[in-house]
């Protein structure tokens, strides 16, 4: 079974980047519907072991000494434009601010 080594996306309510970095293992099961209570059960809970690492070399680090095979997700930057408040009232502006 493969496992990601991913560093989760921030919450919309959080300002910082998030410090650590996540093991994760892949499903490959489908899960099983109980007819009565229609909830779902997995034979496999290997898909539910979230480990949780301060940096991604301590993750990689431990796949490899308990060999277990593994992808790498690299967090995508963002692009941030730098605006000022000025910009909003800009005669260059493609819908201009009236009021």
């Amino acid at each position: 079974m493969k496992a990601k080594i991913y560093q989760p996306a921030k919450s919309a309510t959080q300002s910082a980047k998030n410090e650590f970095w996540l093991l994760e293992f892949n499903s490959q099961d489908k899960p099983i519907i109980d007819e009565k209570m229609l909830w779902t059960s997995s034979s496999n809970t290997q898909d539910k072991v979230k480990i949780r690492f301060s940096d991604k070399d301590k993750a990689i680090k431990f796949a490899n000494n308990n060999n277990i095979d593994f992808v790498i997700i690299e967090p995508k930057k963002r692009k941030i434009k730098p605006k000022s408040y000025s910009d909003n009232f800009s005669p260059n502006r493609k819908n201009p601010w009236t009021h």
